[in-house]
């Protein structure tokens, strides 16, 4: 016996879809940034310029790999992809890291090339183009402000633009020394400094999204505390085979097998017993999709390794 609340439907559409015209925001504010940028750097000579350029059309592929899932999740489910295509928007979250670990490595690279290979850059100049791409940023950040916190690929975009606006930081930095002392060096420390803020936030978002796609119990969810809640709900005896997973960003699926005793099994409690079971889940830990299989004292089914 079960009970299914449905996967939400295209109309209501994911977390990230409402973000969707800061996204293209975004995404022209990177675009933008990427050029003034390279155009910079050509004319300074700065590879942390340059540098930065990178990391700003990474962040401008990146929220483009975000909204195209968004339109591609809003597609209604079918009888072959029961749940749509929300899992779509981890996919693009996993992109989005591996793009910003391939900049690192470049940036890496460039610099000790240009450690062994020094080039004269004009400070002032770099200086200048660097405020004006943290400014760019500013806006950005100012866009994906609230939407952080809500989906795990509005929080890739959302890194990728604080991780530039510091990126510019550093170049502002680099300017300010280069044009004060002289000391040419600063621009490919300036370099290196971009590409080592690019890993930590990289990482955490493969392995948030490596964690959805592995199906594991959602971080924010505490099973054992799910179960404790089942059980204390009148009739209930035991339950098992108790699994919890997200399908994409807000959006947590559970099921589990419920024992229950003979006289709630009843026809006329039967109803009322479910709804009690799925309002705790709804109430307490936010699972508005759970399927449910109540089952009388006594039914044994056989034991297989993974249940629990």
């Amino acid at each position: 016996m079960s009970h299914d609340h449905g996967a939400p439907s295209a109309a209501q559409g994911t977390l990230t879809g409402t973000y969707r015209n800061r996204l293209l925001w975004t995404i022209g504010i990177s675009a933008s940034i990427t050029l003034i940028q390279v155009v910079g750097s050509l004319l300074s000579g700065s590879l942390a310029l340059l540098a930065d350029a990178a990391h700003s059309l990474t962040d401008a592929i990146g929220v483009s790999l975000a909204l195209g899932a968004v339109t591609l999740a809003q597609r209604a489910p079918t009888p072959r992809r029961t749940f749509g295509f929300y899992r779509v928007e981890i996919f693009s979250a996993v992109l989005n890291a591996l793009l910003l670990l391939g900049i690192f490595v470049w940036v890496l690279y460039s610099a000790i090339q240009r450690f062994n290979e020094p080039v004269e850059v004009k400070g002032g100049l770099m200086f200048a183009i660097a405020v004006l791409g943290l400014a760019a940023n500013g806006v950005g950040l100012y866009l994906l402000r609230d939407a952080k916190n809500d989906s795990l690929n509005m929080r890739g975009a959302y890194l990728e633009v604080l991780g530039d606006a510091l990126g510019s930081i550093a170049v502002i930095v680099g300017g300010l020394i280069i044009l004060f002392t002289g000391w040419q060096a600063a621009d490919p420390i300036a370099s290196i400094v971009i590409g080592l803020l690019i890993v930590p936030r990289s990482y955490q978002l493969l392995r948030d999204a490596t964690h959805v796609l592995l199906e594991a119990t959602p971080q924010d969810t505490d099973l054992d505390e799910v179960r404790r809640h089942l059980l204390d709900e009148p009739g209930v005896v035991a339950v098992h085979d108790l699994h919890a997973w997200t399908v994409t960003s807000g959006m947590p699926v559970l099921t589990a097998h419920i024992t229950v005793a003979a006289d709630a099994l009843r026809a006329e409690d039967y109803g009322k017993l479910l709804a009690r079971l799925q309002d705790c889940l709804g109430d307490h830990f936010d699972i508005a999709h759970s399927t449910l299989q109540l089952e009388p004292e006594g039914h044994r089914e056989p034991e297989r390794v993974l249940h629990s």
